[in-house]
């Protein structure tokens, strides 16, 4: 800001001369204008000065000229005498008061003189130093832009495995946005959508799909219903086979790309320094704690917290991970899943509706995650772990849901037929009759899509919360995550 306003301040000086020079009265012609203005901006010395200054005495300028001679007389040539013959030709054949006057406006051109090549000189510096610090900027940004993102977790980022390995997500998945299923199971476009468009990157392919699919900027390993660790009622595709899967892309990635034989190849892949400079995302854990209080006690869900918390983050840093985006999770006692088959006690339920317990295991687990947050940039220095408190920006939007424009919290869009619920976009057989879970009008209106799923509108709000960093710790705008593993 302080170049921009010495380049304003230097113009403005500039045409403030101009002006005086085109509207001042003066009887001299502009040729002679222009003589004194050489005559004077040429003086070399402090003896050559000396040869006007006695001419000057009268009009009171001879100190201000002084003055402003010596940053002048630094870098002028030194190598001319006075110049007696244009002097000569400013004073020859005038009357004293001529000469006074002609003086007078010689002065008047030495500042407009000095004025226009101050401000160019101060116009040129600046805009070298802007330029400069420009470029500077730019390459700071670029060598801070994150490659590829390589995403590990469950149905709130899967992205299509899913659908590709176990058949796909029927409509009206997708219908918001993409128009037709995405293999997605949400309306439209979850919060890793929103954070690659935020990086100025392709959406992610999922790495089980085979077709259509591209994975020069990284791949999507995140899979619906996964857990942490293996559960027998969850999707087999568990974080740890996650990893195994990554692992086997990237040695087969840099294996093909560094044979260089196909340009496919080249186009479709990783470069193999991309890796560990590419954003590591992980979005797990519902499924886990869903699976536990179905089956076992809120106490006992608790106690296996620690087991599933040791499993983030350090396989990734063998592999050569060095920015981490860790979310951790939502509020599952207010999904509608919950609320309609668990109903809370009187007792139970918060200002929300929502199943107080759930909720404070869901905080218990996030508790430890952040912990281990901690322990791990310790040991690991050389990394940037940002984790992302998502459990607050969800409880916020449900909270105030009619502020944000979203009718009942705890509803949802799709998977109804009249009162009886049955999976969004699926079909069963209700009192001898085929009915189908259809999708409401106004998904937009809603935070949930299904009974677990957010809508794309409750997916961009919550991703609006939280790329920013206000909501993260540190606090680091997404943009900025590999900047900070940089300057760690």
């Amino acid at each position: 800001m302080m170049q921009v306003l010495l380049i304003l301040l230097s113009t403005a000086a500039g045409i403030m001369g101009i002006v005086l020079l085109v509207v001042g009265k003066t009887r001299l012609s502009m040729e002679l204008q222009f003589m004194e203005l050489l005559a004077v901006i040429h003086l070399n010395t402090s003896a050559e000065m000396a040869c006007i200054i006695p001419k000057l005495q009268a009009t009171g300028y001879a100190t201000r000229l002084w003055m402003i001679h010596s940053p002048i007389h630094r870098f002028l040539s030194r190598k001319h005498a006075c110049r007696h013959s244009v002097h000569a030709q400013l004073t020859g054949k005038r009357r004293d008061g001529e000469v006074h006057g002609a003086t007078e406006k010689t002065v008047e051109a030495v500042f407009i003189g000095v004025a226009l090549l101050a401000a160019f000189s101060v116009f040129t510096a600046s805009t070298q130093r802007i330029r400069k610090s420009s470029l500077a900027e730019s390459s700071t940004v670029a060598s801070c832009r994150f490659p590829a993102i390589f995403n590990f977790g469950d149905s709130n980022s899967d992205t299509g495995s899913v659908s590709a390995v176990f058949g796909r997500c029927p409509p009206p998945n997708g219908r918001t946005f993409f128009g037709k299923p995405s293999g997605r199971y949400s309306d439209g476009r979850l919060i890793v959508d929103f954070l690659a468009e935020k990086l100025g990157l392709p959406y992610l392919s999922a790495y089980l799909d085979s077709v259509g699919t591209n994975f020069s900027h990284g791949a999507n390993f995140a899979a619906s219903g996964a857990s942490i660790n293996p559960v027998p009622t969850a999707n087999p595709i568990h974080l740890g086979l996650q990893l195994s899967q990554f692992e086997q892309f990237k040695a087969r990635a840099i294996e093909l790309y560094n044979q260089g034989e196909s340009i496919y190849v080249k186009s479709s892949l990783p470069r193999p320094e991309d890796f560990s400079k590419a954003l590591y995302t992980m979005d797990i854990g519902q499924n886990d704690l869903h699976a536990g209080l179905k089956l076992v006690t809120e106490e006992q869900v608790e106690a296996s917290i620690p087991g599933l918390i040791n499993q983030f983050g350090q396989k990734l840093y063998q592999q050569g991970a060095r920015a981490f985006w860790i979310h951790n999770t939502g509020p599952i006692g207010c999904l509608p899943y919950f609320v309609i088959n668990y109903p809370p006690k009187v007792n139970n339920a918060d200002q929300n509706g929502c199943v107080k317990s759930y909720n404070e295991v869901a905080q218990v687990f996030n508790k430890q995650l952040k912990d281990r947050m901690y322990q791990l940039r310790t040991k690991f220095q050389d990394a940037s772990l940002i984790y992302v408190d998502i459990f607050n920006a969800k409880y916020s939007l449900i909270s105030k849901a009619k502020e944000h424009g979203f009718v009942d919290p705890l509803g949802y869009c799709c998977g109804h037929h009249g009162d009886y619920s049955l999976g969004c976009g699926k079909k069963t057989i209700v009192n001898g009759t085929e009915v189908y879970g259809a999708s409401c009008s106004n998904p937009s209106e809603y935070i949930s899509w299904d009974n677990i799923h957010y809508t794309e509108a409750a997916n961009h709000w919550v991703s609006h919360q939280t790329l920013d960093g206000s909501l993260s710790d540190p606090q680091i705008p997404i943009t900025e995550a590999r900047c900070h593993s940089v300057r760690a």
